[in-house]
């Protein structure tokens, strides 16, 4: 009975809104790509008939083309049927277009006087109507309307993931096109090489930094902040004395601390740990305060009437419902504790780590290993923030915030 309700909730759903229909926006990037494509065809096609070494294929810019005018008077097309077709033109044009780059790398790609014409204008409108286009993809997929949780789990991780892509394909045209210099800003292909001709020297830095001392000052940090609070909390003494403390070490630059500790640590990852205890033990602190004071009047009332004393109320009343407080500082503690170990690793550290290395190699001009470390940090610590977020989400699966 409840499943036969809600199919005809969800048929009565789609009914109201119909799946094809196009929004302004839409419109207009379609309208764009089919502009912008229609250009980039007849460049490439000159360019072709001009037997120009430089010139870009036609069939990338044709197959954005035909996507384009196939659905321009279509309006009875589900938002699925016109993001696949928007990305399968985007795809092929892309490889295409890729391809065309590995053969000018050989070749002045930004200053050869060919290019600078027609040969050159085609390949940016070529560009810029497969960008349009894939935005439209993302545009459709946005509006798909779905009552089923698997579908917008897919659609959450599918809008994403085009548009990170899409990101480091427009790093790589743009770089790669314009002729701008390595030492500047290296192509994500270039970034790419080096990441995986350097993998031993990435993994030995990962360990120093993150392993070792990203993870034992987070745990450190946190707990004590956990623990002084719950003592804050015990006594009107300490609460009086301890949070103006708290108050003037957080406001503590890393840049001044992190030469004390190593200093009084030395040059090892103990010293890395000991600035990310102090820049992640308030954070903790506050939000737990902050968690334990979220219980409302009646609810301790209603734990009097139990006869229940403070621990008994701490532990099943109070911090259950300071958990989201608790969670949320783990994870803004996540990435202070990250950013401050490498900072942290400017100021003295042996031959190893993430701050060491991006040092080092700044100095050598060897800028695509500092973006192939930019690019572990940044994995690293995406990855540990969304692991918390997991774990968040099963240990407060009750609170309101978790069950949209």
């Amino acid at each position: 009975m409840v499943d036969a309700t809600h199919a005809q909730f969800e048929s009565a759903v789609q009914e109201k809104m119909p799946a094809g229909v196009r929004t302004g926006t839409q419109k207009s990037l379609l309208l764009a790509a089919l502009i912008f494509s229609l250009l980039a065809f007849v460049a490439g096609l000159i360019s072709v008939l001009s037997k120009s070494e430089l010139a870009i294929n036609p069939i990338s810019s044709l197959v954005l083309l035909l996507a384009a005018a196939a659905t321009w008077q279509r309006q009875a097309l589900s938002h699925w049927l016109y993001a696949g077709v928007y990305l399968i033109a985007t795809t092929i044009a892309v490889v295409l277009v890729l391809h065309h780059l590995e053969i000018m790398q050989s070749t002045s790609f930004a200053d050869t006087a060919i290019m600078a014409s027609l040969s050159k204008s085609g390949y940016w409108l070529t560009v810029v109507a497969a960008w349009l286009m894939a935005w439209l993809a993302v545009e459709h997929l946005s509006a798909v309307n779905s009552l089923s949780r698997i579908t917008n789990r897919v659609l959450s991780f599918i809008i994403p993931l085009v548009f990170g892509v899409w990101l480091l394909l427009l790093w790589e045209f743009i770089t790669s096109g314009a002729g701008v210099p390595q030492v500047l800003l290296p192509s994500p292909s270039l970034i790419a090489e080096r990441f995986s001709n350097s993998i031993p020297i990435l993994v030995a830095d990962f360990k120093q930094t993150f392993l070792k001392a990203v993870l034992i000052g987070y745990a450190i940090g946190c707990s004590a902040g956990f623990v002084v609070a719950i003592l804050i909390d015990r006594s009107p003494f300490l609460q009086r004395g301890l949070l103006p403390i708290g108050n003037l070490v957080s406001a503590l630059p890393i840049v001044g601390v992190a030469p004390i500790m190593v200093m009084w640590f030395g040059f090892d990852w103990p010293s890395k740990a000991a600035v990310v205890i102090v820049m992640t033990f308030f954070p903790m602190l506050v939000n737990t305060i902050s968690g334990l004071a979220a219980a409302s009047s009646m609810q301790h009332d209603l734990m009097k009437t139990y006869a229940a004393g403070y621990w008994q109320t701490l532990f099943k009343m109070r911090l259950p419902q300071a958990l989201p407080f608790i969670f949320n500082a783990l994870k803004i503690n996540s990435t202070l504790a990250l950013i401050g170990a490498i900072v942290a690793e400017f100021f003295g550290t042996p031959i190893v780590g993430m701050g060491f290395r991006i040092s080092t190699e700044v100095g050598r001009m060897n800028v695509d290993m500092v973006w192939a470390e930019i690019a572990v940090a940044a994995m690293a610590g995406s990855l540990f923030y969304a692991l918390l977020a997991l774990i968040e989400r099963m240990c407060t699966f009750w609170h309101p915030s978790m069950r949209t």
